[in-house]
């Protein structure tokens, strides 16, 4: 008996990540229903005053997602992905962020590069795969690609991928390493490297891992 997919809604911070979700969920989980909210100045209110300034509006947000009928929330913002995965136990149904499969398959290398267009992503990426890679203790290095996020906030995507990926380029680690983008966002850029080195992006391991959750017993919450 095949079990009919349910409804994943998914919080975003910026409108250009509907599409790339919708265009894996195609590819991918066919029949998967996704609600998409999005709230540009959860972003704006975390990078000003940090990420727990928002944990309320954050909170609220996926009640009302799970009151409307999702069966799991995804956080595609890496900034706000600890924030809304504390939620899951008092929602009740499964409250993922986005880059967390991301960060346990680069934990499995010995030597790790983050690259990020926002400082504010750094952090929680870093904490995120030193808390996958316990006990082990990877080499972790970090890159801030300046100017990119600027690129993004203009509308200048193929400007915003082509510096990502030219960060990429330039900072890949030698043998035994990964490269993590820390921002959804980023996805994209990985086409346009020319590294040999693996180069991993959060949305299609996180679609991957929510799909699951909804597909799971209800009562599997957890981030």
């Amino acid at each position: 008996m095949v079990t009919a997919p349910g409804t994943l809604a998914l919080l975003h911070t910026s409108p250009v990540h509907v599409p790339v979700f919708d265009g894996l969920r195609d590819r991918h989980h066919p029949g998967l229903v996704l609600r998409h909210l999005v709230d540009e100045e959860l972003l704006v209110r975390a990078r000003e005053a940090g990420p727990e300034a928002v944990a309320g509006p954050v909170a609220a947000a996926l009640a009302a997602a799970v009151a409307d009928g999702a069966e799991a929330v995804l956080c595609t913002c890496s900034t706000l992905g600890g924030i809304a995965e504390r939620q899951a136990g008092a929602l009740g149904v499964p409250v993922l962020r986005v880059d967390r499969p991301m960060a346990a398959e680069a934990a499995r290398y010995r030597r790790i590069v983050v690259v990020a267009a926002l400082r504010s992503t750094l952090e929680p990426t870093v904490a995120l795969i030193a808390e996958e890679a316990a006990p082990e203790t990877p080499y972790l290095r970090t890159v801030v690609v300046e100017g990119a996020w600027e690129l993004f906030e203009a509308g200048d995507r193929d400007g915003y991928l082509d510096a990502v990926a030219a960060a990429v380029d330039g900072a890949a680690p030698a043998e035994d390493g990964v490269v993590v983008l820390a921002q959804a966002s980023m996805a994209d850029a990985v086409a346009r490297t020319t590294t040999s080195r693996p180069v991993l992006a959060s949305p299609r391991l996180g679609l991957a891992a929510a799909a699951a959750a909804v597909s799971g017993p209800r009562g599997a919450a957890g981030g």
